[in-house]
């Protein structure tokens, strides 16, 4: 059974840096992407950013030029720079594990704070 645990998030003034990291474990094999995603208040889950096996990344247009996804294959671990944070980032930070067969692992989420 794969697991991730999410590490990194908090409280951070606009402006501001944050590196978010999500470890996978378990029976990891066939992995087809790992991402992203946030969950502000009162609104839906939405795609932040993604990497896929290649390494190929895709991004969300709010983040774009701010934020950067890469990951660790030795490690099994993604990670999320956040940089320029705005006070509309603020939400849920929730990992995502996608394999080729279409089954699908989240992580708990950690919380990001932008105050003004």
């Amino acid at each position: 059974q794969v697991q991730l645990v999410e590490s990194g998030g908090g409280l951070v003034q606009a402006g501001g840096s944050l590196r978010l990291s999500c470890a996978a474990s378990g029976s990891i094999f066939a992995i087809a992407a790992m991402g992203w995603y946030r969950q502000a208040p009162g609104k839906q889950r939405e795609l932040v950013a993604r990497i896929d096996s290649r390494s190929s990344t895709n991004y969300a247009d709010p983040v774009k030029g701010r934020f950067t996804i890469s990951r660790d294959n030795a490690k099994s671990t993604v990670y999320l720079q956040m940089n320029s944070l705005k006070t509309e980032d603020t939400g849920v930070y929730y990992c995502n594990l996608a394999t080729t067969t279409d089954f699908e692992v989240w992580g708990q989420g950690t919380l990001v704070t932008v105050s003004s």
